[in-house]
């Protein structure tokens, strides 16, 4: 016998899929803390020396590449971007589809 197996489409959020709160913040930080560990990565900093160059300790650094976003800010991500090298913009805009929610995204060029 086959059961059957139910596949529900993603909303591009992972965060709003499992219903938590503030999901769009979610998954903004997770993704400026992606774009963190990428540049990280491309200057080829140890944690080390990405802490002393963001101004914290280590252990931070490894919380923040490995998603552990809780004692991170939106502008605290930002500072650290922009400090590794990267500009941020930020556009707003009006909804295109009136009858539905608003959202917040990173577009990277």
């Amino acid at each position: 016998m086959t059961e059957e197996i139910t596949v529900q489409m993603s909303s591009g959020n992972v965060f709003a899929d499992l219903c938590l709160p503030d999901s769009d913040e979610l998954l903004l930080k997770a993704e400026l803390a992606h774009h963190i560990s990428e540049r990280i990565t491309e200057r080829q900093l140890t944690q080390i020396q990405a802490a002393e160059l963001l101004g914290v300790d280590q252990p931070k650094i490894s919380a923040l590449t490995r998603g552990k976003l809780t004692g991170f800010s939106i502008e605290r991500l930002f500072r650290f971007l922009n400090t590794l090298g990267s500009d941020i913009e930020i556009r707003v805009t009006p909804n295109s589809k009136p009858n539905s929610p608003a959202y917040t995204r990173i577009i990277s060029g």
